[in-house]
């Protein structure tokens, strides 16, 4: 009979071989997350395209560039169009002013083409940029976002679709911000993956995509995300020099995302779309 010590050391083994073979049988078996999958590409006219883009339900795309303002916008001194969205057949836009402005606006686009427009008159700290218009898979929130390093997103009661947002002529206030776990650099597009996911296109250092998860749906009141990089975008010209990321749009019916880059200085006047899927 073996001593107590010597039976004492072999259960020991016994149970750390068992250990190690359970937690090899589960690495082999895990599953890694899903990653994004380049899948084409495709070259639009900067004049028309080079700001964003956004996806209606049956599959076309609805472009956004620096020739897209309407003059009647661009006269009322609405000069910038941001990155674009569509929910339930009404486009958004999100437009900006000049220096010294002290309101931003966006304009809703419904299904016959008749257009209405919504101020939100800034707030303390707030800067005038408006680079995008993303709304909630609900119909209910509109996302929005500034310039430069950021740890927030703006949340606003999306116009036409939300009954608390208020009529066209009075002051569209913002809702409980996204308020992000690590700061952000010059997000140019954001797009809603399911309610509580985005993905949005950085013009920082990296240009790369990012991915928003939210603690829960946007309700209104204030949500925490939290911010992981999901893939450098490519930068691929004949010309060298600076590229900037530009819009991006998810297209849920179909599982693609399309992301923007626009090239350097000549061949800057295409706008380069990169199409992906996950998995």
């Amino acid at each position: 009979m073996k001593p107590p010590t010597q039976r004492r050391t072999r259960r020991q083994l016994l149970t750390l071989a068992a250990t190690l073979g359970a937690l090899s049988l589960g690495a082999g078996t895990a599953t890694a997350a899903p990653t994004w999958t380049e899948t084409g590409t495709a070259r639009v006219s900067s004049l028309t395209g080079s700001q964003g883009l956004a996806s209606h339900a049956d599959g076309s795309l609805v472009y956004r560039g620096l020739a897209s303002v309407p003059l009647d916008l661009r006269t009322a001194g609405w000069s910038h169009i941001g990155d674009p969205d569509v929910a339930q057949g009404y486009t958004f836009d999100a437009y900006q002013g000049g220096d010294g402005t002290t309101k931003k606006m966006f304009a809703v686009t419904a299904p016959d083409g008749r257009r209405t427009t919504y101020e939100h008159t800034l707030d303390q700290g707030e800067l005038l940029n408006n680079s995008f218009a993303s709304v909630s898979p609900d119909g209910q929130w509109l996302v929005a976002g500034e310039w430069g390093t950021m740890n927030r997103l703006q949340v606003f009661p999306a116009p036409v679709l939300n009954p608390s947002a208020p009529t066209p002529g009075a002051n569209l206030p913002q809702a409980g911000q996204i308020s992000l776990n690590k700061p952000v650099d010059n997000i140019q597009g954001c797009d809603f993956t399911d309610a509580t996911h985005l993905v949005c296109s950085s013009d920082g250092s990296t240009k790369e995509v990012l991915e928003v998860s939210l603690d829960r749906p946007l309700d209104g009141s204030p949500v925490a995300g939290h911010v992981t990089s999901a893939f450098a975008i490519p930068q691929r010209s004949i010309c060298s020099g600076t590229f900037e990321a530009e819009g991006v749009d998810y297209d849920t019916a179909r599982g693609t995302l399309r992301v923007e880059m626009v090239p350097p200085s000549p061949c800057l006047v295409t706008t380069t779309v990169i199409s992906y899927r996950k998995g």
